[in-house]
């Protein structure tokens, strides 16, 4: 496993590292030297916003998986939040299992909460949730929520609303499995019909009622902007 550490921005550093640096809360920073950071990959890379439980009912756990399975089959790579556990652990499993690459992030309090998953070819260590975001976001082409509670919510309202701003234009899909994302999105109509959410600003997002659906509708997506 590839640790990176994200660590003050020094003096000296070669320009082949000038694509490497991140700017968080006005500050310049970049990955540590030592962890072959400085070029980025060219392959596909989904993000994945899940749940560190595997809740109440046992589909939840089986999408993960199988979205794992189906995205290293196809050559995707998993960028998500580096746990062990849950529905994190279920996806981040069922691509690494099956030969595909796994990068999480993670921030260092939470390390102490959620176990690491040490399986990961590489794994990120931030010092804030920020940072995570801002990280998991860079890394990835597209974003899919499976079933989670509010940092689920929370990561996947945030692309939502910087894809509203036009700050991305990357495929961004709810997977509504056995009806869990339904009151959320019965939240939105109503946001809409009281002019909250503007109709030449529409939302922009998809929803999967399959987990089988996920990968082939972001790859028509990618295919769309290519």
């Amino acid at each position: 496993m590839s640790i990176l550490c994200i660590t003050p921005i020094q003096k000296g550093i070669s320009k082949e590292c000038i694509k490497s640096w991140f700017f968080f809360g006005g500050g310049l920073t970049q990955a540590s030297p030592d962890a072959k950071s400085c070029t980025m990959s060219k392959n596909k890379n989904i993000c994945v916003y899940c749940g560190s439980g595997k809740g109440a009912n046992g589909a939840y756990a089986d999408a993960a998986s199988f979205l794992g399975r189906d995205m290293a089959k196809h050559g995707i790579g998993l960028v998500y939040g580096g746990a062990s556990i849950g529905l994190m652990g279920e996806v981040a499993r069922g691509v690494r299992d099956n030969g595909g690459h796994v990068t999480g992030v993670i921030p260092r309090f939470l390390t102490k909460h959620e176990v690491v998953y040490s399986d990961a070819q590489e794994m990120v260590f931030t010092e804030t949730m920020q940072e995570r975001k801002h990280i998991m976001a860079e890394r990835s082409s597209a974003f899919v929520a499976l079933p989670g509670g509010i940092g689920t919510l929370e990561e996947l309202v945030e692309m939502m609303t910087l894809a509203q701003l036009a700050r991305h234009q990357k495929p961004i899909i709810i997977v509504n499995i056995d009806d869990f994302w339904d009151p959320l999105i019965n939240l939105f109509d109503h946001m809409r019909e009281e002019a909250f959410i503007r109709s030449e600003i529409p939302l922009q997002f998809t929803v999967a009622h399959t987990v089988e659906d996920v990968v082939p509708m972001i790859r028509t997506a990618w295919g769309s902007v290519e």
